[in-house]
């Protein structure tokens, strides 16, 4: 391995939808030095937290259809069994749901928690109300997957947060996903809740630490296997 690729796997790579917020950030900056040296200061700061941000890691995903993993970084808000939004079609009946809360320093970029086919993808308008709150999943805006996988049906939605304002989808009706690919993004604090069918059990509690692509969150019933990897 030479120097360059050394070097190239020592930094996290940026997503392409951040581009064009860390050019805006960095030209702020050079305004305010312009102003007034300290507040360049503190625009550099801005600008390094944005392409922060806006990071897009390599993550290595296990390869079990038995598992479920999480679609996003940051910490389990909620645990139970919830009615899916009714623009998913996934009936009336309540579903296990699990919910993972985006901080603004949680890597953004959601990942699919299972393989299968997009069957639908479903946008709803609405409020920014504070992502962490359970009325979030109602009133917020959203963006919904609905995955067909070889172990059922699952939900997947991205929820806007208090000061989100831009949900990014990357996979469309039709898309065959693989466990861990990039399926979207929210700019800025957000949510991602997973409806599960019947024989899926929870392994995450409330505050627990979840990490896109890598953790599982739930599984179905079984006797634990080797578990397989993929690099993503």
């Amino acid at each position: 391995m030479n120097v360059v690729d050394s070097i190239r796997r020592q930094i996290t790579p940026i997503h392409p939808e951040g581009y064009v917020f860390i050019a805006a950030f960095a030209v702020g900056a050079l305004i305010l030095s312009w102003i007034w040296s300290p507040l360049g200061w503190v625009g550099l700061v801005l600008t390094l937290w944005c392409a922060y941000f806006f990071r897009d890691p390599v993550r290595v995903t296990p390869v079990d259809e038995s598992l479920v993993i999480s679609p996003a970084d940051g910490v389990v808000c909620s645990v139970g069994v919830y009615p899916p939004p009714p623009e998913l079609g996934l009936g009336e009946g309540a579903m296990t749901r699990v919910s993972i809360f985006m901080s603004v320093f949680d890597c953004h970029v959601n990942r699919t928690p299972v393989d299968g086919r997009v069957m639908r993808v479903a946008y709803k308008p609405g409020l920014f109300v504070n992502a962490d709150l359970d009325k979030a999943s109602e009133d917020n805006e959203r963006n919904g997957f609905v995955i067909e996988s070889p172990r059922g049906v699952f939900g997947v939605v991205q929820i806007a947060g208090l000061i989100a304002r831009r949900i990014v989808s990357f996979s469309k009706e039709g898309d065959t996903v693989a466990t861990g690919e990039r399926i979207g993004l929210i700019r800025f604090g957000s949510r991602v809740d997973v409806y599960m069918p019947p024989g899926c059990s929870p392994l995450v509690a409330l505050g627990s630490k979840a990490v896109a692509g890598e953790t599982v969150i739930a599984a179905f019933g079984g006797s634990e296997r080797p578990r397989q990897f993929r690099t993503r």
